[in-house]
């Protein structure tokens, strides 16, 4: 997959395009690390601040450890991108990174039913996600 960044804002400009690559790889990442009931938000139609959330639950430190360094380095490697921000990496129970575009909220299964996300946004459009293993790169 082709992304070429810009700052355009409708969608289906390479922007959109980028940052739903960014969404899906991330999302993938987690899929392929373990990561439980993986979801991709499409918030463009709510918010101006980000287009996408991508929410996953892991089981252990350990995993959501494993899946934060994972999801940086595919987006550092295949998209030439680097998060901007992050949190929660040493407590491991909510671990967000920053794309700008794209926040990934990776919780413990307690803190992602207390926070609810999906919930919160609830009127966002549900990107679908291929299963692990199913999405060319």
């Amino acid at each position: 997959m082709t992304v070429t960044p810009s700052t355009p804002e409708s969608p289906g400009t390479p922007r959109t395009d980028r940052a739903l690559a960014l969404a899906l790889t991330a999302a993938r990442v987690a899929g392929e690390t373990r990561g439980t009931d993986v979801r991709v938000l499409d918030l463009r139609e709510l918010t101006d601040v980000f287009d996408y959330f991508v929410v996953a639950t892991g089981a252990s430190r350990r995993q959501l450890h494993a899946m934060a360094d994972e999801i940086e380095q595919a987006a550092k490697d295949e998209l030439r991108d680097a998060k901007r921000g992050g949190e929660g990496y040493e407590e491991a129970r909510w671990i967000v990174l920053d794309y700008g575009d794209v926040v990934v909220h990776l919780f413990d299964a307690e803190a992602r039913a207390y926070w609810d996300i999906e919930h919160l946004w609830s009127d966002a459009r549900r990107v679908p996600v291929p299963e692990p293993g199913t999405v060319d790169r």
